[in-house]
Order: structure tokens, then sequence, then C-alpha cells
């Protein structure tokens, strides 16, 4: 199978919260839970992967962006799971004729540490997306806000192939002329 430029597109998604002061408030990132680490700032669960991964998945097929698709002003997203987001946009593209080829997700935080559940969390959204999803941890090195453990942040790249693609079709024919 070929494809051609107008059959593939590429997203870039990128979302970041604050720690939260309410120690009720836990954190969630790409679908899992780190119990004992402090929460992030957000209308919904703010998991900051999950959103990226979103963004860059809309951004791809041009259908907007997270915050177009669920208002932090609409208490329907209040608390909600972000993984559940994630599968609503994959359903979006999914309808538009858009298949996930992988998504590659760069983490900026300084805490916690992601590479002991990398393969958790990389498995949870690939899963969900239904293609492969990687996930680096980068620090800032105490540079800025993010350095200074005020928040997490995260860059998303989506690549999209195009569900059904054009394929080239032949005039030659077999006529005995």
């Amino acid at each position: 199978m070929s494809f051609s430029a107008n059959d593939l597109r590429v997203g870039q998604g990128f979302d970041i919260h604050r720690f939260s002061d309410d120690p009720s408030r836990v954190l969630v990132l790409a679908g899992s839970v780190f119990d004992g680490e402090r929460g992030l700032v957000g209308h919904s669960d703010a998991d900051v992967i999950s959103h990226a991964c979103a963004d860059a998945l809309l951004g791809a097929v041009g259908l907007g962006d997270i915050g177009m698709h669920f208002p932090d002003t609409d208490p329907e997203w209040s608390g909600a799971d972000s993984i559940r987001l994630l599968e609503h946009v994959v359903g979006l593209i999914t309808a538009d004729g858009w298949d996930v080829a992988n998504i590659d997700c760069a983490v900026v935080c300084e805490r916690p540490k992601l590479a002991p559940r990398r393969n958790e969390m990389q498995q949870r959204l690939t899963d969900v997306v239904g293609a492969p999803v990687t996930i680096k941890g980068n620090r800032a090195e105490q540079l800025g806000a993010i350095g200074r453990t005020e928040g997490i942040a995260c860059f998303a790249t989506a690549l999209l192939v195009r569900s059904a693609p054009d394929t080239a079709v032949s005039n030659e024919t077999d006529d005995d002329e």
C-alpha cells in the first residue's frame, strides 16, 4: 500500500498544568494514578499527557483543540477522566476518515520520575489510541516554573494516515489494437 502526502497528517499538541495545593487532588498521567504525588490543577483530572495527545490528534485533522470540545467553563467536564476525553477524540478522527499511526510525547517535569511507570503509561495510551504511543521524560534542569517543580508540561506529536488511502488506478488496458 502506498501513501501520498494527502494521506498523511501530522499534529502537534501541548498542555501544561501547575501542581495543586489541595491534598485530595490525585496526580494522573497517561491515565495512571501516581499515589503520594501532588495532583495538578485543572477542570478535569488535569492529565497533561492525555490532553497533549488529544490536541495533537485534533490539530492534525483540523478539528480545533481540546478546549473547543471540552471547555473548562462547562460543568459537564468537571473532574472528567481525560482517558475518556481522548477516547472521544479518537472517535472523532476515525469518523473523519483517519487512523492514528503513532503519537510521541515529551513530558517535562522534575517529578515524579516517569521511567518506573513508562511502560504502563505507554500501554494505557496505546490501548486507547489503537496505535503506538511513546513517552519520554525530560527534566527542566531547575530552569523556570517547571524546573522549580511548579507543574508539568507535555508536548505530543501525532502522525495520522487516511483510513482508506487513494490508490493509483492504472489506465492501461489489455486491448489488442
